[in-house]
């Protein structure tokens, strides 16, 4: 009892001095001090490097030429845009309805929107832009002009707009992603007319940026400017121009930007990537490209009829080393993928499990489904009926085609597989042999550049085995009903159930085998602040943030920035 009674004294003690400290520390404490972040200003001039040239700054023809989408996307607005989900927004429409059974789309343009001339983007505007997509003497693409000749428009008044479609389509709204052209600057000229006009070179239209100049050299055009719109109904850009320049290889674009000449380039590609990895000036932004590399199993040739035996499929899929295709064929500039719906879209299901590259535990399904090497001997396995696990693999006859090919042949030998090689011209590949269902098995690369909703209809629906582009020939009812339902229902919730529940019987059906989806790399000096892109829909996406892209900044009270602050002026 005496030893508690000391010790409460001494714990007294420590508690009374550890009260003094407290009080002392408190007492020396400063004043908090409200520090202002700096925040960003306008000003400058961005410059950026494409390999290309100039020809038409007109939306509905940039397609036919790359290098015209880059200004062309900042100089248009769309009736509506896409967010990096593949998710509509509004644009220069502020609102749109959709009647109950999906067949009648109303749209109502926004009151601030006008032209680079200051005339209002009108109804008017936009029938016009849609009847050039239906001319037949207008050059589009032959399956966008197929589908616009079915489609109605009508200018409700001024600033309503509404399309009429032969039944209910959910992609739809995709469709409606092209620049709206001035009719009052276009009207009464032919499509041919259109397409020669010197509108082209001087082109008025509705986006953030309008068309300053031609960037000549003896008659040459090497680039062209644009300034600031500061009638622009969106966000206020920051910098005053944006200069385009082109260049004839990524070579001539490196030096340029080393050189200081340019702080932006357009695509880092393989032969310059070495050298943008290791220039610390240089911010290297990827995002993926809406493309994917796949092997189509022709699901219905009797030469290889042991496609159709869905543990084969795995067991294939499982032996091919897709890591490797994305780290040493494609330097790194891929994502290995696991369907045909793009991550990181809305309709994307994220889990999806994946096959590892796993030769092991595919030579056991192949030797479970009967197949073994010859008791003679040979490298090709057989099964009890004679059977050999023999095939040919047609792909594209381009260097960078050839290595993936080459690959997979190494991975299937390994398995047993005898893997004939045959390269062709894409053109032929197409028209030749997967049109007319004349092959074993393809490599290939899927394109849905601008095709924001995934619908993978066209590809994998039951009745596109015939004339349409259901190449493997997978003819699966469940699938199939998924995708029909897909298209005609409108809550995006409900549609994106449905592509998920596609998204998993592909998965477990396999009738494809995925690669790799390819990324986009681009390259801005660190000089230039703000910039961030997602997943793009086409390159030209990559600008899409670009109005909060900047040089400067400021910090409030005319305090000067800290060093890293300035290190963008």
């Amino acid at each position: 009892m005496k030893l508690i009674k000391k010790l409460r004294w001494q714990i007294l003690i420590i508690v009374m001095a550890l009260v003094v400290i407290a009080v002392v520390l408190w007492g020396q404490q400063a004043e908090p001090v409200l520090v202002e972040a700096p925040e960003p200003i306008g000003g400058g001039i961005f410059k950026e490097g494409i390999v290309g040239s100039l020809m038409r700054l007109n939306p509905l023809l940039a397609v036919f030429n790359p290098p015209d989408q880059d200004p062309a996307s900042l100089l248009f607005s769309g009736l509506i845009q896409f967010d990096s989900t593949g998710l509509p927004q509004p644009d220069l429409s502020n609102s749109w309805g959709i009647s109950r059974n999906g067949d009648v789309y109303n749209f109502s343009l926004r009151t601030d929107a006008f032209w680079h001339d200051g005339e209002p983007v009108s109804s008017a505007d936009v029938v016009f832009t849609v009847n050039l997509l239906k001319d037949p003497d207008f050059p589009v693409p032959e399956d966008l002009a197929t589908f616009w000749q079915e489609i109605e428009v009508e200018e409700l008044d001024e600033r309503t707009i509404q399309f009429r479609l032969p039944e209910a389509f959910a992609p739809f709204l995709s469709y409606l992603d092209f620049g709206i052209l001035p009719a009052h600057h276009l009207n009464g000229l032919t499509a041919q007319e259109i397409v020669d006009a010197p509108f082209n070179l001087q082109p008025i239209g509705s986006g953030p940026f309008k068309f300053e100049r031609l960037i000549l050299t003896d008659s040459q055009i090497l680039g062209v400017a644009l300034e600031k719109n500061p009638d622009y109904y969106g966000e206020e850009v920051f910098f005053d121009q944006v200069e385009f320049h082109y260049f004839t290889d990524y070579t001539a674009v490196w030096e340029a930007y080393t050189a200081g000449e340019i702080q932006g380039i357009g695509e880092i590609a393989p032969e310059i990537l070495e050298g943008a990895l290791e220039d610390q000036s240089l911010n290297l932004y990827t995002s993926r490209l809406p493309q994917m590399t796949l092997v189509l199993l022709n699901l219905d040739n009797p030469k290889v009829p042991f496609f159709q035996d869905v543990e084969m499929r795995k067991a294939l899929m499982q032996g091919i080393n897709r890591q490797y295709l994305v780290d040493y064929v494609n330097q790194g500039q891929a994502i290995i993928a696991d369907g045909p719906i793009f991550p990181k879209t809305w309709a994307y299901l994220e889990g999806l499990s994946r096959y590892e590259y796993n030769p092991e535990e595919a030579v056991e399904k192949i030797r479970d489904l009967g197949y073994s090497y010859p008791g003679e001997g040979g490298t090709t396995r057989t099964n009890e009926d004679g059977a050999r696990l023999a095939l040919t693999l047609v792909f594209p006859d381009d260097e960078h085609h050839t290595l993936i090919a080459q690959a997979i042949q190494e991975n299937w030998t390994a398995l047993g597989f005898n893997v004939i090689l045959e390269a062709l011209p894409y053109e032929e590949l197409i028209t030749d042999r997967l049109e007319k269902r004349d092959y074993e098995a393809a490599l290939v690369d899927l394109n849905l550049t601008s095709m924001t909703d995934p619908d993978p209809y066209p590809f994998w629906h039951q009745t596109q085995t015939t004339g349409g582009q259901n190449y493997s020939m997978w003819n699966d009812r469940q699938a199939s009903e998924y995708l029909e339902q897909a298209r005609i229902i409108l809550d995006i919730v409900d549609r994106g159930r449905l592509y998920k529940n596609f998204q998993v019987r592909f998965s477990d059906q396999i009738p494809a085998l995925p690669l790799y989806y390819p990324v986009y790399t681009y390259g801005v000096s660190s000089n230039v602040k703000g910039v961030r892109i997602g997943p793009i829909f086409e390159p030209s996406d990559r600008l899409e943030t670009i109005t909060g892209w900047y040089f400067f900044v400021e910090v409030p009270g005319g305090l000067k920035p800290t060093e890293e602050e300035t290190a963008g002026e």
